[in-house]
């Protein structure tokens, strides 16, 4: 009888101590907003653009169901709606706030994806479907994996067990935004992300701060189309690739999304995501020297795709963001 009742005690000792580590592992990811003015920006972004649920907001968060119902109720979030986007706004662009994870399939290839290379934007017919881009996914050099926003492989950083903290995007009051990391190396990397009426330009740009020069400076962009309605075949039959765009048809063949990138190492799509990519290569890079790449995120309605490449070329957005001073 006293070694059963020991065993009972033990096992009463053991599920009070489970309680909190279950609670902990079910969300890893989670980010806690530091303070109300945080709380309130990302329960406005996750209820009103991204139409979280209860469940994914608390992966997102680490808080609980009922804190978070009482601070929905208290920033009179649960009776506002989506706002509206007139033709002429610009495209609405948010940082993907984490807890959904942005892929349909090949889940394994992406455990634990990080929110600060991610953002959503939204489509111009459907303010419930977006795109998630994930700029930059991976970042190789000649030293190897130099950085990726999710556990996959190993990088130069797991492989010396050092943990890069985690970031966030700064949001600016023009809707631009920027994000910068400064890895343990002294390499620097970052985007700058600036919405327009029918297409998101952007700029990533990485700065060498070791002593060493860099070479087989090539990045991976990624354009995950969950979240989108009419584009989550499992498939590359409905995407096009002509370097340096990457563009994927919707199920009905009159809408698209289109990527591109330049300098371009590869345009190219992985269809269990399913998702986009048009892949940047950086010249080799001098110590304390910088090397930068462009890029666009557009939608286009129509069937004339190879025409619409042909129109985005003569716009000459390229030459535009270069041009820029940032």
């Amino acid at each position: 009888m006293l070694w059963i009742c020991r065993v009972a005690v033990f096992s009463l000792i053991c599920c009070c101590l489970a309680v909190p580590l279950s609670a902990e592992e079910t969300f890893p990811n989670a980010r806690k907003p530091a303070t109300d003015e945080e709380l309130k920006y990302w329960l406005e972004n996750m209820s009103l653009y991204h139409h979280y649920s209860l469940d994914e907001m608390q992966q997102a968060t680490g808080l609980s169901k009922p804190d978070i119902k009482s601070a929905l109720k208290r920033f009179e979030l649960q009776e506002r709606l989506t706002p509206e986007r007139k033709p002429a706004d610009i495209l609405t662009v948010k940082p993907y706030p984490g807890g959904r994870h942005p892929r349909i399939g090949f889940l394994e290839g992406a455990i634990h994806p990080q929110r600060e290379t991610k953002i959503s934007v939204f489509a111009p017919w459907d303010p419930d479907s977006y795109v998630v881009l994930d700029i930059p996914e991976a970042i190789w050099s000649n030293l190897g994996l130099t950085y990726l926003a999710h556990t996959h492989v190993p990088t130069i950083w797991t492989q010396q067990n050092k943990e890069l903290p985690p970031q966030e995007w700064t949001v600016h009051q023009d809707g631009s935004m920027t994000a910068r990391r400064r890895l343990p190396n002294g390499i620097e990397f970052g985007t700058i992300v600036l919405p327009h009426q029918k297409a998101v330009l952007m700029e990533m740009w990485l700065k060498n701060g070791t002593d060493e020069p860099l070479s087989k400076l090539r990045v991976q962009n990624c354009a995950m189309l969950k979240m989108m309605d009419g584009f989550t075949q499992q498939s590359n039959d409905n995407k096009v690739f002509r370097a340096p765009y990457a563009a994927c048809r919707s199920a009905k063949g009159n809408h698209w999304v289109i990527m591109g990138w330049t300098p371009c190492f590869k345009a190219w799509g992985n269809q269990k995501c399913p998702c986009l990519h048009s892949d940047p290569i950086f010249p080799d890079c001098p110590p304390g020297e910088s090397r930068r790449g462009y890029g666009i995120l557009t939608f286009y309605t129509g069937t004339d795709i190879e025409g619409e490449f042909k129109r985005l070329e003569k716009e000459n957005w390229k030459k535009y963001l270069m041009e820029r001073t940032f």
